[in-house]
């Protein structure tokens, strides 16, 4: 055991000490931060493009009304002015409004291609317009056509029913919950794509200097199998730990945000901290901790570094297909066919699984079994992982992966009968 203790310590210190693990810590920082320094200097920059107007039929009528509107975007008496004016910047674009009966249709001319926040005012403003036209025509005063426009207030809650049958109504946290289960699967599926080749290179690294007779000789393959991927692991842990904290001091320094303030006036922190997001942590950490250990059996069926990224294919492409499952399949779909089917098979349930729970779809007693088909797979996996390693750790084939695995096979089976006869 002490020995298993020291070979994770020197995996797990050599990892964390690397440049390149430290690049990989501080790039999401950085990123956070060069978006929102952007955005900041994008509000206090940013110039609200100027759109004059020409009303080409009925001007006097029509004209009147678009004032009436307290839009932004000021009249101008002709077409000629119009240009005139576009020609020397003195506006952004030029708006052509023409007129059929009560039938509006409009032209925006530019030098320049518009902002899409400037069209979509545009767009907004000629709506109105239009159903302010056609209320006049039908004799209707802009104050009856804001009443007949308002929007009906929807409030959605969540409810669930005691033991006593009685109902109980609480705020609905689905399109939060869902916006954190889409967070957990791009946040496994960078992890798993990142470490795998860790992993697969920190097993096969010794493997390929030939000195494993060495090592063997004081060591066990099986501690120093274990020892390894502990020691790869708890990197991983280590990120993740350094994320949640820089989340947690990210949430400090903007509490007072009014958005946040808002969010947090409508929510409590109880309410989101509770068994989905439990659940959506736990399916994450062993969503991770199934991919390491089959990285690491890939890792062990290759002779030298150089064929890592052939022999990981297996763990990208498995990987792969849960996170298109659960990003494409899932948000149309949360309770299709394939989402339900998936949450249950131990590869895929760690990506396809929390959006079933952020959608509700879905009872404790089938989260109770796809975890535990999960445990169970990762139990058996971890058991043959360490076989295949013990089996193959001074197997040096360099005839392919498909050789490697099945002379492992062989060699494992043959010390399997070797030691039921020692037993007899």
């Amino acid at each position: 055991m002490a020995k298993y203790w020291i070979i994770t310590k020197d995996v797990y210190k050599k990892n964390v000490k690397s440049l390149s693990f430290f690049v990989m810590l501080v790039i999401p920082f950085i990123a956070v931060g060069v978006f929102y320094f952007i955005g900041k200097m994008s509000e206090t920059t940013i110039e609200t493009e100027k759109i004059g107007v020409v009303i080409t039929e009925q001007a006097d009528e029509i004209g009147t009304i678009w004032q009436n509107t307290n839009t932004s975007a000021p009249i101008i008496l002709s077409q000629a002015e119009g240009e005139k004016q576009l020609k020397a910047k003195e506006i952004d674009g030029l708006l052509l409004i023409t007129s059929e009966a009560d039938v509006l249709s409009a032209e925006l001319l530019s030098e320049e291609s518009l902002s899409q926040s400037t069209m979509l005012t545009v767009q907004q403003q000629l709506n109105q317009f239009q159903s302010i036209v056609r209320a006049s025509e039908l004799g209707l005063t802009q104050e009856e056509v804001t009443r007949l426009n308002q929007a009906v207030p929807l409030e959605t809650k969540s409810v669930r029913f005691t033991q006593n049958g009685a109902l109980e109504t609480g705020k609905d946290l689905g399109a939060f919950r869902m916006v954190l289960s889409f967070a957990s699967t791009i946040l496994l599926f960078f992890f798993i794509i990142t470490y795998a080749s860790i992993i697969a290179q920190e097993i096969a690294s010794e493997k390929g200097t030939r000195i494993m007779e060495v090592i063997l000789s004081s060591v066990s393959a099986s501690s120093h199998f274990y020892g390894k991927l502990t020691g790869i692991l708890l990197v991983a842990l280590t990120q993740l730990v350094v994320y949640g904290i820089g989340a947690g001091i990210t949430f400090i320094w903007f509490k007072d945000n009014p958005l946040i303030l808002g969010f947090f006036n409508e929510y409590s922190l109880a309410s989101i901290l509770n068994g989905f997001f439990s659940y959506t942590l736990i399916y994450l950490l062993f969503g991770i901790f199934i991919y390491a250990v089959l990285a690491a059996l890939c890792g062990s069926l290759v002779s030298k570094v150089e064929d890592v990224s052939k022999a990981i294919l297996p763990v990208t492409y498995l990987s792969l297909a849960g996170y298109m499952i659960g990003l494409t399949v899932g948000a149309m779909n949360p309770d299709h066919l394939i989402v339900r089917v998936s949450s249950f098979i131990p590869f895929l349930s760690s990506y396809t699984m929390p959006i079933r729970l952020a959608y509700g779809s879905v009872s404790s007693n089938q989260v109770f079994i796809s975890l535990f088909l999960l445990l169970l797979s990762i139990f058996i996996l971890v058991v043959f992982s360490s076989k295949m390693y013990k089996a193959n750790v001074l197997i040096y084939n360099d005839n392919g992966i498909w050789a490697a695995l099945k002379q492992s096979f062989s060699l494992m089976k043959y010390q399997n009968n070797h030691k039921e006869g020692k037993r007899k």
